[in-house]
């Protein structure tokens, strides 16, 4: 079986370590530097459960830059990573009204999404508990949350197989929707069935005896219909009166007018 491709975007504040988590995932290397990041595109095959598909991941920049980019980034993705740092309180807040642009720019409040808290292994100087974001991803209704760390690699692999399910799942539904929606097709009457239909529906008894007799007219034999034409043209060889009657004839024989 052909391997399915999904779009993938990952979305975040500045320094969350959205590249961090994301080069770590294709090639399981740590990123100890911050370079702010444009655009950078990636790669890679991976199984979910026993299925093989490719993810096209795209790392954007943060938030506060590029914004006419972004919303040509979330038009084109199917599903989205919306990265946070535990150490950061107001980069969790800028994912809030993140989602609401997703959600606006897909019309849709259903959206496959998965809350990435990073940057777990800093536990000394976090400033967002693991509670109160599981509360945020329950209040979205259907987000799933991990907390990660691209440093150590923990729940990396777990967050893209999960957004995966959620794009799986979505497109499983939607055809599930179509099939329950298409029309049934039209079955054509069999002529040895008995019974008279118009257009695939059947006829009611007041129709079929319509029916009936319109095809008694049109089905007269050869015969019949020569009978008829001859009868007709007797009819029409007779002379008409102005009064309508048929005209008598008159024959002289020997003086005497005899009528006929």
């Amino acid at each position: 079986m052909a391997s399915r491709e999904y779009n993938i975007v990952v979305l975040g504040a500045g320094g969350v370590g959205k590249s961090a988590v994301t080069v770590q995932f294709v090639q399981g290397i740590f990123l100890n530097s911050y370079d702010p990041t444009i655009e950078d595109s990636y790669r890679r095959q991976m199984d979910v459960d026993g299925r093989s598909c490719t993810l096209e991941i795209l790392d954007t920049a943060g938030v506060e830059q590029f914004t006419a980019m972004r919303e040509l980034y979330i038009k084109n993705g199917q599903g989205f990573l919306l990265v946070y740092s535990v150490t950061d309180r107001s980069s969790l807040q800028e994912l809030i009204k993140l989602r609401e642009q997703v959600c606006r720019i897909k019309d849709n409040q259903h959206v496959p999404i998965v809350l990435v808290g990073n940057k777990a292994d800093l536990g000394h100087a976090r400033t967002v508990s693991f509670q109160e974001a599981k509360n945020l991803a329950h209040n979205w209704g259907t987000s799933s949350f991990y907390e990660t760390s691209a440093r150590t690699a923990a729940h990396i692999d777990d967050v893209f197989a999960d957004i995966v399910r959620q794009i799986q799942k979505r497109e499983s539904a939607a055809a599930a929707t179509t099939e329950a929606t298409a029309p049934e097709p039209m079955t054509p009457s069999s002529s040895s069935s008995g019974s008279s239909t118009s257009h695939g529906r059947n006829l009611s008894a007041s129709e079929k005896q319509a029916h009936g007799r319109n095809f008694s007219i049109g089905a007269l034999s050869t015969s019949d219909r020569r009978s008829t034409k001859r009868s007709s043209d007797r009819h029409s060889e007779l002379p008409v009166s102005k009064g309508g009657f048929e005209k008598k004839k008159k024959k002289k024989s020997a003086g005497l007018c005899v009528i006929l």
